[in-house]
């Protein structure tokens, strides 16, 4: 059947029975591409049979399907005219791992953050009436991403304005399983029917006519009606917010879902769709273990085993290290926002579950929400990925730091983080951060000094970020926890020629690479800055009078970064040294493997090594 589908009004000419085949294709090339590159695999076996009925009824690219944080999209693509290039998913130069409008027009929405999709399509439906245009906006949307507010602002508004909008939940939490059923899926047959919407309103004007009680009467029906709605129709959450609702429906039966779909275009307002779906369906691993097989790298089919055994990595060690640290401290709780396993806090859930708190994707209340604990005396510790955490942002300044309240913010994933790509890089948060009173910040080059920084972190009176890369650990020996005085850096080379100071990992392949031009006669200073802010601003100085060149490197955009804090102090103490700033250029990165982006940007050993001495030569 695959071999039939090039685009999406193919799969309009194929029969009931052929379209069962083809979620089982789509499925086997799914799970041969993502075995091979890694990926997203158990959202989008879960959504197969959705994405096909999606693109049976509606008429895309005219027609808009939104994918909520999109890591379930990659049947969507197959199906969208990306079928040959989709084994190049996730590799540099191939496919995205998610929705982007430069990839494809099927593509509506730019995605990979959680709850956006309603407020995208909300905004597509009124440009659509505004324009006087007439096409379907489709959001669909996880369960678990319905835990961000953001989401239930849009509902909320999209509600109010009563605009024509189909918004399809896909559930695929199993306790619900049980409102699959003959009942619900009677209710939702006769609340789709035109004819219950035409006969009720007929009813109701018949019975109105009737003299003096009939309004009354009406109005005891209305009563009734919603009481009996509210005991048996679950979506009445939905329904308050002034949408119709429509489900639960079976998420894996195309043909009750192409009939529900098509109903819901005919309503002229807000249409939720309420999809019951089980992720990782149709292959026994992914449905044995949805969470490890939500985001995997290279696998056996045949088993289900990582192709490579896993490596001990930074989001490990400080796992481990707070659990350590938190055992005598009963005041240190821990907070993550719907990744207890993706943060390393999973190893505190098991050892202090009555102190960790997982608030679901709600960065914001998350943030506020520990500096109320803050308040109180506790000491939180707030994991969150770095591009997740940008969405805080007002939170990290005005709950927290105004307050100058001892909150720790774990930040994973700062830096490159490889196949994810632009919408999960985080290379922002050491620019967004610096900027901000009262916050310290900590950089480890190292799974060692991460460790020591967590340490002086739950042991400082303020606000700190402690931000660390995705991926394996340097490999160095663990030592004793150590309070480290805030704001000193440490040498790890002298060197006459020129320094080199910077920041996390990207200081391991400098220091290499100057270690390289010790054998051509060109002696470099290295220093660990460890602390983005304060700056080590006696070492500075020093580094200064040298009246030699300085080279700044981290893993964060060049601008507003750690070497445009160098620059800053400089240009202020009217220090006239010639600095070279080295780091992420002013763009959004590409998705690949680490080292290739990092090869891209000029921070990888060797290409460290050819710049310092490029930069040496000319100065």
């Amino acid at each position: 059947m695959l071999e039939r589908i090039s685009l999406p009004e193919d799969i309009k000419k194929l029969k009931p029975s052929e379209l069962m085949a083809l979620a089982q294709e789509l499925r086997e090339y799914i799970i041969t591409v993502a075995s091979q590159n890694g990926g997203h695999l158990a959202p989008s076996l879960g959504v197969v049979e959705l994405t096909i009925a999606l693109h049976f009824v509606f008429e895309a690219p005219k027609d808009k399907i939104i994918w909520d944080v999109g890591h379930q999209a990659y049947a969507h693509k197959i199906l969208t005219g990306r079928k040959k290039q989709f084994k190049t998913l996730r590799t540099f130069g191939g496919l995205s791992g998610f929705p982007k409008r430069d990839e494809s027009p099927y593509d509506a929405f730019g995605v990979g953050h959680s709850s956006t999709s309603i407020s995208a399509a909300l905004g597509m439906a009124l440009a659509r009436d505004l324009k006087g245009e007439q096409y379907e906006v489709v959001a669909v949307i996880g369960d678990g991403a319905l835990t961000g507010g953001m989401a239930f602002e849009a509902l909320n508004h999209a509600g109010h304005l009563q605009k024509k909008l189909i918004v399809v939940v896909n559930d695929n939490e199993m306790s619900i399983a049980q409102n699959v059923g003959a009942l619900s899926a009677y209710l939702s047959r006769i609340r789709t029917d035109p004819k219950y919407s035409r006969g009720k309103d007929e009813l109701e004007a018949l019975i109105k006519k009737i003299p003096h009680i009939g309004p009354t009467m009406v109005k005891i029906g209305e009563r009734l009606k919603d009481s009996f709605k509210y005991l048996l129709v679950p979506g009445m959450l939905f329904e308050e917010l002034g949408f119709t609702y429509l489900g639960p429906i079976d998420g894996h039966n195309i043909k009750e879902m192409i009939e529900v779909f098509s109903r819901a275009k005919t309503f002229a307002g807000p249409v939720v769709v309420h999809v019951i779906t089980k992720k990782g369906k149709g292959y026994h691993w992914a449905e044995e273990n949805p969470d490890g097989f939500h985001g995997v790298g290279k696998f056996y089919i045949s088993t289900g085993e990582p192709v490579e055994a896993p490596r001990v990595s930074f989001t490990e060690v400080f796992g481990k290290a707070l659990v350590e640290l938190a055992q005598d401290r009963p005041e240190v709780v821990a907070i993550t926002a719907a990744m207890p396993t993706g943060t390393g806090l999973n190893y505190f859930a098991q050892n202090y579950p009555e102190r960790f708190y997982d608030v679901g994707i709600a960065e914001q209340h998350a943030v506020t929400m520990a500096a109320g604990m803050a308040c109180e005396g506790l000491k939180p510790v707030v994991a969150i990925y770095s591009t997740f955490l940008q969405r805080s942002f007002d939170q990290i300044i005005h709950d927290v730091c105004l307050q100058n309240l001892p909150v720790v913010f774990a930040i994973d994933r700062a830096g490159i983080v490889g196949e994810d790509g632009p919408t999960h890089h985080g290379i922002f948060d050491l620019s967004y951060l610096r900027m901000i009173p009262n916050l310290t910040i900590m950089v480890p080059r190292n799974e060692d000094m991460l460790r020591k920084m967590l340490f002086t972190a739950l042991n400082h009176s303020g606000p700190v970020a402690l931000r660390y890369p995705r991926g394996a650990a340097v490999g160095v020996e663990l030592t004793p926890y150590e309070q480290l005085p805030i704001g000193t850096a440490e040498i790890l080379k002298e060197g006459s020629d020129g320094v080199v100071i910077g920041v996390g990992r990207p200081l391991n392949y400098a220091l290499k690479a100057a270690q390289k031009l010790e054998n051509e006669g060109i002696s470099l200073t290295v220093i660990d800055a460890r602390f983005v802010k304060p700056l080590d601003y006696k070492l500075l100085e020093e580094v200064g009078s040298l009246h030699k060149p300085v080279i700044t490197v981290e893993e964060n955009v060049v601008a507003g970064g750690f070497g445009s804090a160098v620059n800053e102090y400089f240009s202020f103490r009217g220090i006239g040294t010639k600095v070279v700033n080295l780091g992420i250029a002013d763009e959004f990165p590409p998705h690949g493997k680490v080292e290739e982006i990092l090869n891209l940007y000029g921070l990888t050993e060797e290409k460290l090594y050819l710049k310092f001495r490029e930069i040496l030569s000319k100065l």
